[in-house]
């Protein structure tokens, strides 16, 4: 039980007349503590940008035959070079909006804006996992189309498919992607699912304060 736990438990005990002295001491610590966890997000935010970088980049630039099979995937450069520039573009729009979101909780003196960006933050959170989520799902889609449509060695194979074999190799795809995506979901919900809980819990708590 931390420090607002405790003031909450005894606000309740208290008599009508001594509220008010408690809603102006739980009101700060419900603002350091969403500061504090959007703050959270943001450097959350700014390490995953380098993860992916160091994931595209370092394969591709200490291993040949891992450029060779993007190349033959990504014949077109140009295409390859906009896929990852709006894939970054994203990620960077993301991060700028959780720093405005931080220091939009950092000056303000008033919950009802709290909460306003409290609500905020929540909604970039969520349509940046639906983003990821919807991304993840086309780069497979593409990825797979363009292997077995330009990688010799995955057409060749498919040539000599007859109809059954075809429908379960598109089968093994199609629940292979499922997982993946599951993964990916399941990545972000530990990641950011525990501190939007907590931001949430501080919206609640804000929202009893506002009565």
């Amino acid at each position: 039980m931390d420090e607002l736990d405790i003031l909450k438990k005894d606000w309740n005990k208290e008599k009508p007349e001594h509220k008010k002295l408690s809603t102006q001491e739980i009101y700060p610590m419900l603002h350091k503590k969403s500061s504090s966890i959007v703050k959270t997000l943001f450097y959350i935010s700014i390490a995953e940008l380098v993860f992916w970088i160091l994931i595209n980049t370092i394969p591709y630039f200490t291993s040949d035959s891992y450029k060779q099979r993007l190349d033959a995937i990504y014949t077109n450069d140009t295409i390859f070079t906009i896929l990852n520039i709006f894939s970054y573009a994203i990620i960077l729009l993301f991060i700028y909006l959780l720093f405005k979101a931080h220091k939009a909780i950092s000056v303000t003196d008033n919950a009802k804006k709290l909460m306003e960006s409290i609500l905020k933050t929540r909604k970039v959170i969520k349509y940046y996992v639906i983003y990821n989520l919807v991304m993840a799902f086309v780069s497979i889609v593409i990825g797979i189309y363009f292997a077995t449509i330009l990688d010799p060695k995955v057409s060749d194979n498919f040539t000599h498919f007859e109809g059954v074999e075809t429908i379960i190799t598109y089968g093994i795809f199609i629940i292979a992607t499922a997982i993946f995506i599951f993964i990916i979901w399941l990545f972000y919900r530990l990641l950011y699912g525990l501190l939007l809980k907590r931001l949430n819990r501080n919206y609640k708590e804000l929202k009893k304060l506002e009565v």
